[in-house]
């Protein structure tokens, strides 16, 4: 739903209270501070960790509702389930989802995949299948389980997404027992976030009235929020907690596999070692390479420092997008200063920029900034064009340099990859000797997609006059300057 006009229905996770907020220490006393410092070296496997339980939060209502980066869709292998997660989700999307689902040709149990979120605040929304529950099939089930809530956290990490809106996976249809399920929700998501804490800012679980119990109560045993709580919670995990990621462990399927084959459990460690060392780097192929390993991980680490900055600049437009999607910009679109119209002559999309309309000094220029985003993010996955009307601008009308570097810098790299021509039309002398400068020294790679535009006519070649709409003014000042604009189209039958 476009957030323009009424208050937005939807929930900012930024406005939800996390899960450390939700909790009052309780005041020990003497005894339990005793208790307290005899076991304070028993530690859980899931120990208090402030940092984590900061990304935490549990929220009673719809996780359709949900402004964030992602939320999850519990569904069926033809993602055609209709359940009270799905059907809101469907609901509050609109008509288009549907039509995006089945382009992916349904989804396996345990798989997660990826859609836009189109009308929700969510900007898109991660499809998953939990598995249907049988007690003769229940390590199968558990193992799918594990995989669908780890399939949408490794989704998320890798599509650079700042948080995640869990839906409860598990579907009443699917049988599988609430309290089992969330045990494997809990601690699959706290293992993904000791490893990959960094690349998420917000977990939140979605619950129904009927479900926040059971999780208020398994919370603690896998997110203490104290030390006192962590050993509380410690004789009430269960016997199996799953391995290092939280997947179920199956101990008939372990194999034992001994350090070293062949060598007798007494024999020297040290002496070993230093007979294995021994053979390392001594033959010329080694001394010729050099350190390989060592060459590899530095270039590696170029690597992952470029691609750690564009996720950081990914989360960081995706916090933009989530704020616009959610704020009320009735009053930057009312001034009709950026809007779409038809296509250029190579069929791309062509957007408008009025500059008359834009009263820099009497505005909010940030949400000035926020309304672009929300308008351009849909129109920018594709090839499309800018045209900028400059036409009668005087002093406060004019964008300042640091707002467009601004701009320029949160926008999303699409935005750039996919301009392919800025039409600057009616330029001043003084609008070009800024435009020089701003894209010489600021934004070089905008330079050579600029093209200054004297009249009409000359952008009518590359825009037909019927896929354009012209503000008045605009025809107005043109025909004035360059003579009746009545030549461009075609002369009305009355006259």
């Amino acid at each position: 739903m476009d957030p323009l006009g009424a208050p937005s229905q939807f929930v900012d996770v930024d406005s939800l209270p996390g899960w450390s907020d939700a909790y009052e220490a309780k005041q020990l006393d003497s005894h339990q501070n005793s208790v307290e410092k005899a076991q304070v070296d028993v530690r859980s496997p899931f120990p208090y960790r402030k940092d984590i339980n900061e990304k935490i939060i549990l929220w009673k209502g719809d996780v359709a509702l949900l402004n964030c980066t992602a939320i999850v869709n519990t569904s069926n292998e033809s993602l055609t389930d209709k359940n009270p997660v799905s059907e809101s989700i469907f609901l509050h999307a609109g008509p288009d989802l549907r039509d995006e689902l089945q382009k992916l040709k349904g989804c396996r149990t345990g798989e997660a995949k990826l859609t836009k979120g189109f009308n929700l605040a969510a900007r898109f929304i991660i499809h998953t299948v939990g598995p249907k529950y049988k007690s003769r099939y229940r390590t199968a089930a558990e193992s799918s389980l594990y995989s669908c809530y780890r399939n949408v956290l490794q989704l998320a990490k890798e599509q650079a997404m700042c948080s995640v809106g869990f839906c409860v996976v598990n579907s009443v249809k699917r049988c599988y027992p609430l309290e089992d399920a969330t045990h494997i929700a809990l601690r699959t998501v706290r293992r993904f976030l000791e490893v990959h804490g960094e690349t998420l800012e917000k977990v939140v679980f979605a619950v129904s009235e009927l479900e926040e119990a059971t999780y208020q109560k398994l919370l603690p045993l896998y997110f203490p929020r104290s030390l006192e709580e962590e050993i509380q919670s410690l004789p009430y995990l269960p016997a199996d907690i799953g391995n290092a990621e939280g997947e179920p462990v199956v101990p008939e399927r372990q194999i034992r596999i001994t350090e070293k084959p062949g060598v007798p459990d007494d024999a020297s460690d040290e002496e070993g070692l230093e007979a294995d060392l021994s053979f390392i780097g001594s033959h010329a192929f080694a001394r010729m390479e050099g350190d390989v390993d060592k060459q590899r991980r530095l270039i590696l680490q170029g690597q992952l420092s470029e691609a750690a900055l564009q996720k950081q600049h990914q989360r960081n437009y995706n916090r933009w997008l989530c704020q616009a999607r959610a704020e009320d910009l009735s009053d930057i679109a009312s001034l009709k200063a950026l809007y779409q119209t038809g296509v250029d002559n190579c069929g791309r999309t062509v957007m408008v920029v009025v500059g008359r309309n834009i009263p820099v000094t009497l505005i909010d220029m940030e949400k000035a900034l926020l309304y672009f985003i929300h308008v351009m993010d849909h129109i920018a996955v594709k090839e499309y064009v800018l045209v900028y009307f400059h036409t009668l601008t005087n002093d406060y009308n004019q964008l300042d340099s640091n707002f467009l570097k601004k701009l320029y810098d949160v926008v999303d790299a699409k935005y750039k990859r996919n301009l392919k021509a800025l039409y600057f039309v009616h330029p001043t002398f003084r609008s070009k000797v800024s435009a020089w400068f701003f894209t010489t020294f600021t934004v070089s790679g905008l330079k050579d997609k600029i093209h200054y535009v004297e009249s009409l006519q000359q952008l009518f070649a590359a825009i037909p006059p019927e896929q354009i709409d012209l503000p008045p003014f605009v025809l107005e000042y043109d025909a004035r300057e360059n003579g009746p604009y009545y030549s461009y189209y075609p002369p009305s039958p009355d006259l």
